[in-house]
């Protein structure tokens, strides 16, 4: 396993920046969402897998995948955490 595999497995869970986002956003540093309101959210994850869907995500929860961009949601109040 590369080193960058191994850092991008390790999941910081407390953020330095938080900034608010909608669908089609291309993220410059990998991070995980926090779901203001409940729904779906496709992503493309730091590893570059795309279009990968998470579905029925609740209201206030964190989705502790690093992602590059989120590419669909019918999820909103969607923030970025890093």
């Amino acid at each position: 396993m590369s080193d960058r595999t191994k850092a991008l497995r390790e999941i910081n869970l407390q953020a330095e920046s938080a900034t608010a986002i909608t669908a089609g956003a291309t993220v410059y540093s990998p991070s995980t969402l926090f779901i203001g309101t409940a729904g779906n959210v496709t992503v493309t994850t730091a590893s570059g897998q795309a279009g990968v869907v998470f579905k029925n995500l609740a209201n206030g929860s964190i989705l502790p995948v690093l992602v590059t961009a989120v590419t669909a949601a019918t999820a909103a109040d969607l923030v970025l955490l890093s």
